[in-house]
């Protein structure tokens, strides 16, 4: 099949490239940063870290919570895009505010990050459910990846303009590091905002996809409950939940856990930096390559093959003792790490109705919020009592084992009763 894309989806793709910047230089770059030695300046380095912990997961279990229901009702009135916009709206807005909070004022920092990745977050149970409005069956594999490849792109783009005006701060007319690394959250809030733009303009809901606007709250959670009652006419998708929460989980752990892995094994945080960005941009082609790939052998194949690709980078971060294999591990993250999302989301979205695709993309988004949860903790606990890191990182094979064992229980195409 020809993998040109329309305009709708082109803009639709185009999502990814504007948020990526806040996942890239907000969640995993500065915040992180400053939070520690600007907003928590002289409080012990174990204590800014369980306050950012902490934030996280409030952030996480928020959304986890209401995802579904946020689905339900922008099904009902039709609304996903508004939602979506909505989800943006304030996730940049509490972006922009970080700029201005001042030196010590931890706590208002951690509220407005808490804020901003709530509605990033929520954004995207919305972006990934309109997917099946801006692609077809044949299509979603590659408009899917594309869109992912654009933010692996995109938020390493902005990511190194950010880490220049962080290490160069005069070049950019800033007195020092600090207000540069401030000036990285107003540089991404315009960004999201300006790429938001043809997602506006192009995309839109097909036609029938809401069912009026009066009664939206009423209406859409009564669809949640229905489809709670009903959850066994969609076995298939419920079974690829499970495979999807287990992998997922060892995805998340090793993207949130990489950086400190790293620092324990004692590597510098210049190296850890320069291994961020070589996930970016290793990223960007590998995911077309996914899509591409996709088309021949299907989505399920792949991303049992990029399962298969983070078992061996669980083995090779067990063994690594060098900054060059530090830099295999991250291109190896590159490599997986856009393909297994972009086919686990076009491949869900052929499991599930379409005229409930917000909801059940709400599920879909709960499970990803879920996740990172037990594996931390796993990591933690197995260094914690071995006394060996390294052991951690050999733990995490199991919960690729497990969501490959379900995932290959699910049917490669559809049947009548899950499809839409």
């Amino acid at each position: 099949m020809s993998r040109r894309i329309d305009r709708p989806a082109a803009a639709y793709a185009w999502y990814d490239w504007a948020n990526s910047a806040f996942s890239t230089t907000v969640m995993a770059g500065f915040f992180p940063l400053l939070f520690k030695q600007y907003w928590s300046a002289g409080v012990a380095a174990t204590e800014s870290s369980y306050r950012l912990g902490v934030a996280n997961s409030i952030s996480s279990l928020a959304l986890a919570l209401v995802a579904p229901a946020l689905g339900a009702m922008a099904d009902a009135g039709g609304s996903r895009k508004r939602f979506l916009l909505a989800g943006a709206a304030l996730s940049i807005a509490a972006t922009t505010a970080l700029f201005f909070v001042p030196s010590g004022s931890w706590a208002i920092a951690a509220v407005l990050f808490v804020i901003a990745v709530f509605g990033f977050s929520a954004s995207i149970v919305f972006y990934d459910s309109l997917l099946l409005d801006v692609s077809t069956p044949q299509t979603s594999d590659f408009v899917s990846s594309y869109g992912f490849a654009l933010g692996y792109l995109g938020g390493g783009v902005l990511f190194v303009i950010n880490i220049l005006m962080y290490r160069m701060p005069e070049r950019f007319g800033l007195p020092d590091a600090t207000t540069a690394a401030r000036w990285s959250f107003l540089s991404v809030a315009v960004w999201w905002a300006i790429f938001s733009i043809p997602l506006m303009r192009h995309v839109r809901e097909r036609a029938g996809a809401g069912r009026g606007r009066s009664g939206v709250a009423t209406n859409g959670l009564r669809a949640l409950a229905d489809t709670f009652r009903n959850i066994r006419r969609h076995r298939t998708a419920l079974l690829f939940l499970v495979g999807y929460w287990f992998y997922i989980d060892g995805v998340h752990t090793i993207v949130r856990m990489g950086m400190d892995y790293g620092l324990s094994l004692g590597f510098s945080a210049g190296t850890l930096i320069v291994a961020l960005l070589a996930i970016q941009f290793v990223g960007f082609p590998a995911t077309l390559a996914f899509g591409k790939m996709a088309e021949r052998i299907g989505a399920k194949t792949g991303i049992l093959i990029a399962i298969a690709i983070y078992i061996l980078i669980c083995i090779w971060g067990y063994r690594i003792r060098s900054a060059w294999e530090f830099y295999v591990l991250a291109g190896g993250m590159g490599l997986a790490q856009g393909g297994i999302n972009s086919l686990s989301r076009s491949f869900y979205s052929r499991l599930i109705p379409a005229a409930e695709s917000a909801q059940f993309f709400g599920y879909y988004n709960t499970i990803g919020r879920f996740s990172a949860v037990l594996g931390p903790w796993v990591m933690g606990a197995v260094g914690l009592a071995t006394g060996n890191p390294r052991l951690s990182m050999l733990a995490l094979i199991a919960f690729f084992v497990l969501g490959g064992i379900f995932l290959l229980r699910v049917p490669a195409v559809p049947t009548e009763e899950t499809g839409p």
